[in-house]
């Protein structure tokens, strides 16, 4: 009879056989550009994991600590990209250009890089579709207190014209009348409040309407490109409801939604602690109660930076089809 130690040692081995791959995966290293991107394009990847492919995601430089799209993209250079390499980056306005500029076409030419359709991957993580349930997350009410996703929609419609002007500007390479910055700075939200939601996107139309109106002035031969340029960009993708996928990133992110959120989940939990009070039958009850209530939440600006709920929206199918016709391309060179 076999000794315990000989019993264990003989089922350790073989259950670390079995952790063995029977077939060797196609490994395809995924550049990124930095930290936050690495659990983003983990997550799209996780899809697409199988006996065939496996997607190793690394940031762009193995030698020093060097990151951002430029040095991902640098990598595409050589004869490995494409079956054994691809870079994944942000959108960036590269893809509304068109061409305009060297890394415009390069992004839009080389089916190696992928790239997420949004500006950025934090307007994904900014779908209006979602950001109701973040506020639940967040907060544990339920309640209803601003359609959040109507509220998205208009937003966008206001944004969707002078957004036309920034990106004609942008490819005619003028931008000293209104810069990205300019653009970010008009289109923010300002003075939101949960009792007149109306107010904050009229003050944003009023502000829109002045800049397109100086633009006009500015650039009358530009105005017909302008509704051209409207035209391409709905072509493209943009659908005007949805302005805010294509707005830039980590200002669509702070200066609009969660200027947006914050003050809704406020609100909610303060309702919350309203009726804990209320139901409470002593003064013990009603202090462990809140205090386990509190323990329980988590912050809007943490649960929006971790949300996956983008995977139904136009961008992202975009991006997913991308995917799926680089790996039947890889499939048909087996």
């Amino acid at each position: 009879m076999k000794k315990l130690s000989e019993y264990l040692n003989s089922r350790f081995v073989e259950a670390a056989n079995a952790l063995r791959p029977k077939k060797a995966k196609h490994r395809i290293i995924a550049y990124v550009e930095s930290y936050d991107d690495v659990s983003f394009w983990r997550s799209v990847f996780d899809d697409y994991e199988s006996e065939k492919y496996h997607f190793e995601i690394m940031l762009p430089a193995r030698s020093s600590l060097t990151k951002g799209k430029k040095q991902a993209m640098m990598n595409m250079l050589g004869n490995a990209y494409g079956r054994n390499m691809i870079a994944c980056v942000d959108s960036d306005y590269d893809y509304l250009l068109q061409g305009a500029t060297s890394a415009s076409r390069q992004l839009i030419r080389n089916r190696y890089i992928l790239h997420t359709y949004a500006y950025a991957i934090e307007n994904l993580k900014c779908n209006a579709g979602s950001l109701k349930q973040i506020c639940v997350l967040s907060t544990l009410n339920d309640s209803n207190v601003i359609d959040l996703e109507e509220f998205m929609r208009l937003y966008s419609q206001i944004c969707f014209p002078l957004f036309a002007w920034n990106i004609l500007l942008y490819r005619k390479g003028n931008t000293s009348y209104m810069s990205m910055q300019r653009f970010c700075e008009i289109v923010r939200l300002t003075s939101f409040t949960i009792g007149n939601p109306a107010y904050s996107l009229q003050q944003l139309s009023g502000r829109v309407e002045h800049q397109m109106k100086l633009l006009e002035k500015q650039f009358p031969l530009y105005v017909e490109l302008q509704q051209e340029i409207m035209k391409e960009l709905t072509a493209l993708g943009v659908a005007p409801e949805e302005t805010y996928f294509y707005i830039q990133g980590h200002h669509m992110m702070n200066n609009v939604v969660l200027r947006l959120l914050t003050p809704v989940c406020r609100h909610l939990r303060n309702k919350r602690e309203e009726e804990i009070q209320r139901l409470a039958y002593h003064r013990q009850q009603y202090n462990n109660e809140l205090s386990s209530y509190r323990h329980s939440q988590c912050d809007v600006a943490l649960m929006l930076s971790k949300n996956t709920d983008f995977k139904d929206t136009a961008p992202y199918r975009r991006l997913k089809a991308d995917i799926e016709n680089l790996l039947a391309e890889l499939d048909g060179k087996q």
